[in-house]
């Protein structure tokens, strides 16, 4: 992915959690639930719980460890949207989006 598709994608999720803070503002569960309910990824506390995890895949509750709020993870996901330069670290957080009006088939994080 070259430097002009990443900066597309990391717009693309910005505007996401974007929608999503409006979603929790109206008292709605954001797209991010909804990705995490599908095993997608998780957003967890690191163990010192002073910062956030994004953990591909599912887990348990038993290793889900402090639940955060929805303020809370989309925060740190925009935090680390803006400063990541990782493409598969946008490609992973970019799959709780895939149903927005402007996903791009080449954003998808091909599967091993």
């Amino acid at each position: 992915m070259d430097t002009t598709q990443l900066e597309q994608l990391r717009g693309f999720i910005l505007d996401g959690l974007a929608d999503d803070e409006e979603r929790v503002a109206r008292g709605d569960a954001p797209l991010l639930a909804d990705a995490e309910a599908r095993g997608r990824f998780r957003v967890l506390r690191s163990d010192d719980g002073q910062g956030f995890l994004l953990v591909p895949g599912d887990l348990s509750e038993e290793e889900d460890g402090v639940p955060a709020s929805h303020e809370e993870k989309i925060r740190a996901l925009r935090s680390e949207v803006e400063n990541t330069d990782s493409g598969d670290v946008l490609q992973l957080v970019a799959s709780a989006y895939e149903e927005r009006h402007g996903w791009l088939e080449e954003w998808r994080a091909a599967t091993p």
